[in-house]
């Protein structure tokens, strides 16, 4: 997949341009919604607060309106309000550097304790900020994908898939692993698209068990799965 994918797709650049706690607002806010909506809406969050400290402080209605195009602007700014005061408890700096000395699932766990953090906003910290962790960011393009290809189950969730991939290549680093989410992005947003596949045009279609079945001819309407945890081995 990774090879066919880069032959389609060129020019991957990677992500670690933030810090870990600016990645972390800027997914919190970007759930369900187009990027270039979310980074607007980030960037107007960031000029209206330059400091993290003076985003805690704001009044949530103050927040919901500098990010008011993003989906649940509402609920979005109150998440963003309490997970900054929680992490202001024991990180007044908001340096969320220490998650480096952690291990991923560790990390995992420990962003999630945080209200309005799910799996993705979870592993897009770690993966897309300055931290580079190796940790797989999927969506619901990349969940699709996945599926089709035969990766996982037609309703498997985040979770499932996220497992599924870090299994396959455990030695993959963070640049790898956020190369083949950027791809297959692309991928599911230009031909292998949720009502509308355009099988004829994948790069992957030959090795790909969707394109081959009769299945391809249509789709399922079925809501996909919610997100639930990134739960491990001995953690709850």
């Amino acid at each position: 997949m990774r090879a066919g994918l880069r032959s389609a797709f060129a020019g991957y650049r990677p992500h670690y341009i933030r810090e870990p706690i600016g990645q972390l607002i800027k997914s919190m806010i970007s759930s369900r919604t187009k990027d270039e909506v979310s980074l607007k809406a980030y960037r107007r969050l960031v000029e209206c607060y330059p400091r993290w400290s003076e985003l805690a402080g704001a009044p949530v209605p103050d927040i919901e309106r500098a990010i008011n195009d993003v989906t649940h602007a509402k609920d979005k700014a109150f998440y963003v309000k309490e997970t900054l005061g929680l992490i202001a408890r024991d990180h007044p700096d908001f340096d969320l550097s220490f998650l480096k000395e952690l291990s991923v699932p560790e990390a995992l766990a420990w962003l999630q304790t945080l209200p309005g953090v799910g799996p993705k906003v979870a592993v897009s910290t770690l993966n897309f900020s300055t931290l580079a962790m190796p940790a797989f960011v999927v969506d619901t393009h990349v969940l699709r994908v996945l599926a089709r290809f035969g990766v996982v189950g037609p309703r498997a969730d985040i979770a499932a898939a996220y497992h599924a991939v870090m299994a396959a290549v455990p030695d993959w680093t963070a640049f790898e692993l956020s190369e083949f989410h950027v791809l297959s992005k692309r991928l599911g947003q230009l031909s292998c698209r949720f009502d509308n596949p355009l099988c004829g045009e994948c790069p992957l279609r030959q090795h790909c068990r969707f394109a081959g079945s009769a299945a391809g001819a249509r789709i399922s309407r079925s809501p996909l799965p919610a997100d639930r945890p990134l739960v491990f081995p001995g953690r709850t």
